[in-house]
């Protein structure tokens, strides 16, 4: 009897291991899926629309005797506003503790633009004199820092850089013995700004942004056909935007 009940013992502690293993392959466990973090780290290129304007700043002063004899200076303002679109591509990098630094540059087609007709009539001679003048803003692209804080798939940025753009000023004068007048540059000036970013997919991003971009000024001259009269002038460029952009990131 004692025999038995030790071959008993014996015979379960030897099946215990495979009784486990047979249960373990019926009833396997289900590993728990580890969902990834999102990281901005990457290149990417996207497009970008917007609508922007403010002011183009004129100042004129206007000489007699073939320039030699300046006694008239004005200064007046147009009110400037378009819709723009371009692309940008770019480069950010997430830090450990979620900041983000980047680089990126655009360029914009630009319909930003103002104008302004007028007439009078000169009080000695009584002839009419009519006027008609403007600015716009062809292109424009800025090269920029940017640096923000990602909550997840979620970033707020700041930025600023250099910006360049090509401004366009003309006009006509009729009633005086004037003509028209069409000058253009490509300026070198600065911008500064902000926007948020969200990360819809792992590859696409969605975003609204800000800037404040300042050209400079563009010279403009004109005069009489006698050449008598002339007038030499500058005008400032400077407008804000907001815009509405998509990027594919790599």
């Amino acid at each position: 009897m004692k025999k038995f009940l030790l071959a008993t013992v014996a015979l379960a502690a030897l099946s215990a291991p495979a009784m486990a293993a047979d249960l373990a392959t019926k009833y396997p466990v289900k590993a728990v899926a580890v969902v990834p973090v999102f990281s901005w780290t990457g290149f990417y290129i996207g497009a970008n629309v917007g609508y922007g304007g403010d002011k183009f700043t004129f100042d004129e002063v206007e000489s007699y005797y073939y320039g030699a004899y300046p006694y008239y200076a004005n200064s007046t303002s147009l009110n400037s506003s378009g819709f723009f679109a371009g692309g940008q591509i770019g480069y950010n990098y997430q830090f450990a503790n979620n900041v983000v630094l980047g680089v990126e540059t655009d360029l914009q087609w630009s319909g930003i633009e103002g104008k302004e007709d007028y007439s009078s009539v000169y009080i000695y001679g009584g002839y009419p004199y009519t006027s008609s003048y403007g600015a716009s803003v062809d292109y424009f692209g800025t090269i920029r820092a940017r640096i923000g804080y990602a909550f997840d798939r979620f970033l707020p940025y700041i930025t600023g850089g250099a910006a360049y753009g090509k401004t366009k000023v003309s006009g006509s004068y009729a009633g005086e013995g004037f003509g028209s007048f069409d000058s253009s540059s490509t300026n070198w000036g600065w911008t500064v700004g902000g926007g948020v970013e969200y990360a819809i997919t792992n590859n696409w991003t969605f975003k609204t942004e800000y800037l404040y971009v300042d050209l400079g000024s563009t010279d403009y001259t004109y005069g009489s056909y006698d050449g008598f009269y002339t007038y030499a002038g500058t005008v400032d460029t400077k407008f804000h935007t907001l815009k509405a952009g998509v990027n594919y990131k790599f």
